[in-house]
């Protein structure tokens, strides 16, 4: 899953919510370098794509793109989700949308220091174009899968993906919705279960 999703799924706690955010930056046991709630997050982080990349439905829609986009489609598909997140934000949340990325970018920018130093770098980036909010329209997909195709130096040519996006836009929205709530219930019953190992 992508940023939003991870953030969405960590629960109220703010660290442990930092910690599943910025879980592809930790490698291996290096989490235990960081406070006790992060760890937590950075282990649910872990969960989640485990979980997330052996599930059929997540592959079902990750073999529409398999042909043009081979390895990178798992990551074309978690952003795919993240847009419907995003965009069907009101059926998983009370709090605007709006309100509630907002109040994660504070948290983010009142413990900036704990941060891995590439995710200090990228957040003031991330806030400054507002990428949470600009998944919820297929524009903002574009713009964020241009970055992610820059950063692979043209290789992965993901920019181009949007197109299977409008093409099976119902397909890959009916497979969000179903995996998500499974999701949804495999990360809330982990989270507990890590928080107990943890003694919180």
């Amino acid at each position: 899953m992508n940023f939003l999703a991870h953030i969405y799924l960590s629960g109220e706690n703010e660290l442990i919510t930092i910690g599943n955010f910025v879980g592809d930056g930790v490698r291996g046991n290096k989490y235990r370098n960081y406070p006790r709630e992060i760890q937590i997050g950075i282990q649910l982080h872990r969960e989640i794509d485990t979980f997330t990349d052996a599930h059929p439905i997540f592959r079902r829609s990750t073999k529409r793109l398999h042909k043009g986009y081979s390895h990178y489609s798992g990551v074309i598909v978690d952003i795919f989700y993240d847009h419907f997140l995003a965009k069907n934000w009101k059926q998983y949340s009370a709090v605007p949308l709006a309100d509630y990325v907002d109040h994660f970018y504070k948290s983010l920018n009142d413990n900036l220091e704990v941060l891995p130093p590439r995710f200090q770098r990228m957040v003031p980036v991330m806030i400054e174009g507002n990428w949470l909010l600009s998944y919820a329209t297929v524009d903002g997909i574009q713009l964020v899968l241009n970055g992610m195709n820059r950063r692979t130096k043209g290789i992965s040519r993901m920019n181009n993906a949007t197109k299977e996006l409008q093409e099976h836009y119902e397909d890959f929205e009916k497979d969000f919705t179903e995996f998500f709530a499974e999701l949804i219930a495999f990360s809330t019953k982990k989270r507990i279960e890590i928080e107990k190992l943890h003694n919180l």
